[in-house]
This record gives structure tokens, sequence and C-alpha cells, in this order.
């Protein structure tokens, strides 16, 4: 059955089929003409009830010109009722998408999304507002288009527009999937699109840096006291330096000689879980339990078990940027090139480790990896590595058999 509408103030009164408005299938176009700038909009029946349509893609149509064939604001709301009729014939049509303006601009809907995420680690949703802010943003304020409009040929031109390294441009389109997960699993759109397959992201594996572990002691000899502790807690327990900057006394249980690892620094903030959201039970190499057990009773006004004492944060404890500054600075008189401490340590001993015959699976048992896969790097250069003693070893074997013949 079709209706047009008169309008009495911000009321809509139906009655049967009166003069004015384009009817088509279950949508007819209006023109809101008492008012100084007139605007188009579309009635749509939907469930027994009427809606209201007043925008496409978020913008006012406003009337343009007296005849509506010439009418800039008149086609818009043709091409809007256009794409309703087609979402029904597809059979995904949901109201929702055209009643509310955050269902229908990817813009709007993505600062509703990004409220959700503000109890994730600082550093994550640092980084969600970053790729928004950059490239998910402006890319969409130049093509803008509905929520659920979103398909590979988007994406591949999002992806085109993200000016980053391979390793950046897979950020922050994980960002856009995870965003439209979101929005799949409320609804908001009838199905997932595809993304972009792995090669198309340009993806270098990065070079992987090391020290030999002469090399690492000699760094070692110019970190002074009580600096020397936490580089060498993550030399010895495969950790990461943010979790030693977060550990605290009573994450050291003395008895069982073991570390509780359950907290990280995230954007220079001290959170209440690891990168993984895993809690880790470490056990404390024999070397250091003499250090642990020291620790843990000094410097009583700071819960940490390691205190910077030149620190300006609360509780004396260590940030990153301290770390980095002790580490540099030693690698400096040591003479060896700069590598990030993360490397200098942890990199380090897990490559001493594979190289003295240590396997992929113990490997993981040490370091808490979730993915075997995230350490095969290790043997991947350490193999580089025996190919070249080979090469150099059958060079020797050659001029071994020429001088015999």
């Amino acid at each position: 059955m079709n209706f047009t509408y008169h309008l009495t103030h911000d009321r809509i009164a139906p009655e049967i089929l009166l003069k004015g408005g384009d009817l088509c299938m279950k949508g007819s176009i209006h023109l809101r003409g008492d008012i100084r700038h007139p605007w188009w909009f579309v009635l749509w029946s939907d469930k027994g009830n009427i809606h209201k349509i007043t925008k496409y893609l978020g913008k006012r149509m406003f009337q343009t010109h007296p005849v509506k064939e010439r009418d800039f604001g008149h086609d818009l709301a043709r091409k809007l009722m256009s794409q309703m009729q087609a979402d029904v014939e597809r059979g995904v049509f949901r109201i929702e998408k055209y009643t509310e303006e955050s269902y229908t601009d990817v813009i709007l809907f993505f600062k509703k999304w990004l409220e959700t995420k503000r109890k994730k680690k600082p550093a994550t949703f640092k980084g969600y507002k970053s790729y928004f802010r950059r490239w998910i943003r402006p890319f969409f304020e130049k093509n803008p288009i509905m929520l659920h409009d979103v398909q590979l040929d988007t994406l591949n031109k999002l992806l085109d527009s993200i000016q980053l390294s391979g390793k950046g441009k897979m950020n922050v389109m994980m960002c856009f999937h995870v965003f439209l997960d979101y929005a799949w699993r409320s609804r908001r759109i009838p199905e997932m699109p595809p993304f972009p397959k792995r090669e198309d992201y340009g993806l270098i594996r990065p070079t992987l840096e090391w020290l030999r572990l002469e090399d690492q002691q000699a760094v070692f000899d110019q970190i002074p006291h009580p600096h020397i502790y936490p580089f060498l807690w993550l030399s010895y327990h495969y950790r990461r330096p943010g979790e030693a900057c977060a550990l605290k006394k009573v994450d050291y249980d003395p008895i069982n000689n073991m570390f509780t690892v359950r907290r990280a620094v995230s954007a220079r903030q001290v959170v209440n879980s690891t990168k993984t959201s895993q809690i880790h039970y470490v056990p404390c190499k024999e070397e250091f339990t003499p250090i642990a057990r020291r620790l843990i009773n000094q410097n009583p006004k700071s819960p940490y078990l390691f205190v910077n004492p030149r620190a300006r944060k609360k509780d004396n404890r260590y940030t990153l940027e301290s770390l980095r500054n002790v580490w540099y600075s030693a690698c400096d008189k040591a003479g060896i090139r700069h590598i990030w401490p993360y490397k200098g340590t942890k990199h380090s001993t897990c490559m001493a480790f594979i190289e003295g015959g240590g396997t992929i699976e113990e490997l993981q048992m040490l370091t808490d990896h979730k993915d075997k896969r995230s350490l095969e790097h290790y043997a991947e250069i350490t193999l580089e590595r025996k190919k070249v003693l080979l090469e150099r070893n059958s060079n020797v074997l050659e001029f071994r058999r020429k001088e015999v013949g």
C-alpha cells in the first residue's frame, strides 16, 4: 500500500495516496519546502513503521533547482531510494543503515567503535587513533561510502593510499579488519568483505639483529651497578624490557624461586597484563637468585624490583627510554654498534640457545610465545650461518683434493 505525507511541524501524518511525492515500491521522495533551505527526504515503510530518511552519505539533500530533473538534491534522493530498493531485492535490507547516520557513514561509526576500545592497552588504543587520524579518516573523506558498501575494491584503494612500509600497511588494515568485524557482529553489515591477500602488502621480513655472547658481555661490562640488574634479568630469562620495567617485588617468590610476569609497559604506562595478555611463570636462573633475594629487601619505598636511582617517575621505576639510554651508553664505551636493548638481550640469548643445540620447541617453552612461527627466524639465521661454514669448509676440502690429485 502506498502512502504520501503532509508535514505538521516535525511530525509526519500519513494519509492515503495524496498528490505530491515520487512513489516507487516501498518508498517515496518528498520535499521539505516550508523552511528557508528546502531539502529532500525519503519516506519508507518497514515492518509496519514509517521512517523518514533525511540524509544521503551523512549529508542533507538540499534543493538546488526548482525543476526536479535538474535538482542535484532530488537526484541524491533518488540514488538513496534506489540503494534501499536494491538492498531489499538482495535480501540484505536493514533500516538501521539509513535511519542512523552513524550506521551509514564509515567515519562516524569508526568514532563510536573507538570509544569501545578505551579499555584496550594504551599503546593499542593510541595506535588505533593514529591509524584513523592519518589514514582511514582522510581516505573516507575523499571517498565517502556507506559502511555496508565497503568491499574488496574499496579495501584495495585504502591499502594503496597508505604511505607506509609493508608492516605499517598491514597494521592499519588489520585495525580496519577489527573494526569491520565489530560492525558485522553488531549486524551493521550483512557480511565481512574479503581483504587483500598477504602478498599485496609488500611485506619484507626485517633483518634480525643480535649480538654474539662475547659482544653482549662486553656491553654488560660497561653497565654500572645497579643498572646492570634489569639487563641481566632480561638476558637470563628471555623476557621483554617492558616486563622488566613493570616487575614488582611481590612478583618474585623466594620460596619457589620464581617470577610471576603479569605486567608490562604500554604507551609509557604500567598495565596489568603482558603483551600476550597471559601470566607467565618464570623460574629464576641460579646465577640471578642471590640478586633477586637482595633486591626484594632494598628500596622499601618502591614496590618495583628494579629501581632506577636517577628516575623521576613515581616509585623510581625504570622506563623503556631510561633502559635504552643506559644500554646505548654502554654500547659506545664497548665499541659496539647501537642495537635496541630488546635485541641485545633477548634476541641475542635466543640465538645463542639455538646455536648451542636448542630446538625451536624448547625455545618456545622458555619465551612463552603463543605461535612457534614467531621463533623460526632464529633457526633460519642459524641455518644460513651453517651454509656459510659448509661452503668455507668445502673450499678447503677442494684444495686438499687437488693437492692429493
